[in-house]
């Protein structure tokens, strides 16, 4: 016997028996399942709060539906929630209905869409269509922190959003937060604070920072979770991949429909007792946990279901914020005086192209030694999200900082490789899943190599024409391909030369009828360009 009833106060009553006690068991573990579901250990019967997502569950589980529910399913099923959208963001359609989604599930939602689909921006959209829910608190890596302030200030330019940086206590969080930005690492000194802003929304980028429940920050997260309401978890990575670290993330969000670690665990995570301890690191009845996320927490969309909408490339900036900035401003104030003194006003390009050219450069390098451990998060995020990446650098002390750091998971191609280590590294990238990282001279691996078992490319560095970073780009985007849309993230340094560079190489990318092959010509005129905007500082 299964039978469900509908009751006052829109309530789900379930009366089920079974003559098999492991069938019985296994009705009880899924009967958990169902968010809000309460027992009556008096009549000995479960009540669930009427929903589609518990209809569904139920019929889907052999329950026989009484025609009140019919009634109530058929009535309340249809309903969609269509907001409107932001006209200034200029959203595609799986973007809108990712935000719609949001709304659908009451701002409680695990945004994991593949990595280059917008996430960020769908959460910004949700954030706009509501902005009656303030304060609202972002809590991201450090290694995207700017990257987010730069994206609402966008996108959102009417709202003031404040940056936390340091553990003591911050004019960032204060009475008149509206918007807040902090990474993970000081959130547990600053958690007392924003929970006396009394926030409505928490943000929670890259999720699965917080696998690990002993973790500070972990309990950081949870602590602010149990006192506001709407909470939007973000990460590309695959929920259903690994069960075990997922747990937090999904306890945060609906609490009513995963309760309990243990339970979790064995339900959903192969658990055994190895002699010396529960091991967890299996999966199985991993369909219906799928199933159950995607109907009350999780949308997700991979690229291959929305290539129609995607562009073929995509090309974004990520501003990074150094470490050495007394080191680059002084050297920066060098350079500055060194311009002023040897070029004319009517003459940027008298001056020695050579002693320009190293000097510029010297800059640079300092900027770059600035950014490097924040591009290695930046790096870390992208390749543990199950994405392989190409990244483009310029010298050879970045090239070996990152072999270095990654040798057990990267291969490297510049100038100092033989032909047959070259093809080693590119037929290892393309053909091993556990290479991750193709490491590359923007010269020496910028032409003439495919290696389209990635669909990012990143550059470290830049070089000086828009013609090398469009053929370094076209490595992993060939002419011709149509399979697969490409992302193009350009790492630049916040408030450094490299913010001009870019700007430089970009207005000339404009105005180009083709891809440029990095001519002297073009060399000079960049060059020109930089040393007159250096001149005017």
């Amino acid at each position: 016997m299964r039978q469900a009833t509908l009751i006052r106060d829109s309530k789900i009553q379930i009366r089920f028996y079974e003559s098999d006690r492991a069938e019985f068991i296994e009705l009880v573990e899924k009967i958990k399942t169902l968010p809000g579901r309460e027992f009556n250990p008096t009549l000995k019967f479960w009540v669930a709060p009427a929903s589609t997502f518990v209809v569904e569950q139920l019929i889907k589980w052999k329950f026989d539906i009484d025609n009140r529910i019919e009634d109530w399913y058929m009535a309340n099923s249809s309903k969609q929630i269509k907001l409107a959208m932001p006209e200034n963001l200029n959203l595609y359609k799986f973007q809108e209905e990712g935000v719609n989604r949001i709304e659908q599930l009451n701002g409680r939602a695990l945004l994991a869409d593949e990595m280059g689909l917008g996430k960020t921006i769908q959460t910004i959209a949700w954030l706009s269509v509501r902005k009656e829910l303030r304060p609202v608190i972002i809590v991201v890596p450090a290694a995207i922190k700017l990257n987010w302030l730069r994206e609402l200030s966008k996108w959102l330019p009417d709202e003031p959003v404040s940056t936390v940086y340091g553990q003591t206590p911050s004019s960032a969080i204060g009475p008149e937060t509206r918007i807040a930005i902090i990474n993970y690492d000081i959130l547990q000194h600053h958690s007392e604070s924003i929970l006396k802003l009394h926030p409505q929304v928490l943000v929670i980028d890259e999720c699965h920072y917080c696998k690990n429940e002993k973790a500070q920050r972990t309990k950081a997260i949870r602590s602010l979770s149990r006192e506001i309401k709407h909470i939007i978890a973000i990460s590309g990575t695959p929920i259903i991949s690994r069960p075990s670290e997922f747990f937090t993330t999904l306890n945060v969000l609906r609490r009513d429909i995963w309760p309990s670690s243990w339970r979790f665990l064995n339900r959903y995570c192969n658990g055994f007792h190895n002699g010396f301890g529960w091991n967890f690191t299996g999966s199985k009845n991993s369909d219906e946990l799928h199933d159950t996320l995607t109907r009350t927490v999780m949308i997700r969309r991979l690229k291959k279901d929305v290539l129609q909408h995607l562009p073929a490339k995509q090309r974004s900036i990520v501003p990074i914020e150094i470490t050495n900035r007394a080191e680059y401003n002084s050297a920066q104030t060098d350079l500055i005086e060194w311009v002023k003194q040897n070029i004319s006003d009517d003459s940027a390009a008298r001056i020695s192209r050579a002693e320009a050219i190293t000097r510029v450069e010297y800059l640079k390098q300092i900027a770059v030694k600035g950014k490097l451990e924040s591009i290695s998060e930046w790096i870390d995020i992208m390749i543990d999200s199950g994405n392989k990446l190409v990244l483009y650098a310029t010298h050879h002390s970045v090239i070996d900082y990152f072999m270095n750091r990654y040798r057990d998971k990267a291969v490297k191609v510049d100038g100092r490789d033989s032909l047959s280590d070259r093809q080693l590294a590119i037929d290892t990238f393309q053909s091993s899943d556990s290479c991750r990282l193709f490491i590359g001279n923007i010269k020496a691996a910028g032409v003439g190599i495919t290696l389209t078992a990635a669909s990012n490319v990143a550059f470290a560095e830049l070089g000086w024409t828009p013609g090398e970073h469009d053929q370094a780009e076209d490595r992993v985007h060939r002419i011709g391909q149509t399979a697969e849309s490409i992302n193009a993230w350009y790492l630049l340094a916040k408030d450094t030369i490299e913010e001009e560079i870019a700007k430089v190489i970009d207005s000339k990318r404009k105005v180009l009828d083709k891809v440029l092959d990095g001519t002297l010509t073009e060399d000079e005129s960049l060059l020109t360009v930089l040393m007159e905007k250096l001149c005017s500082m």
